[in-house]
């Protein structure tokens, strides 16, 4: 069960920090969720020692969590924009 919701909430921060990043017309439901997922992990690795939470790969789904995961999500769209066109939006 655990499973299923993290992959519902990966898609929904996927498919939100697409649409932050205007990339949400280049990808459809599945890479939302992987950027969900892996923008969660990046979070992890890089904002959550300093926001002192945990990710929604850790099976927490508190506020700060949820925001860790976004902010990672967004940062990994960052950077493949920077890689595919050069530039950021």
């Amino acid at each position: 069960m655990n499973f299923i919701i993290w992959i519902v909430i990966g898609g929904i921060i996927g498919w939100l920090a697409s649409l932050v990043m205007k990339t949400d017309a280049e990808q459809g439901m599945i890479l939302n969720i992987v950027v969900g997922i892996i923008g969660a992990l990046l979070g992890g690795w890089l904002l959550a020692p300093l926001f002192g939470t945990g990710t929604i790969n850790q099976n927490d789904f508190s506020l700060g969590s949820l925001l860790v995961s976004f902010l990672g999500a967004i940062i990994l769209l960052m950077v493949v924009n920077l890689v595919r066109r050069g530039r950021t939006r």
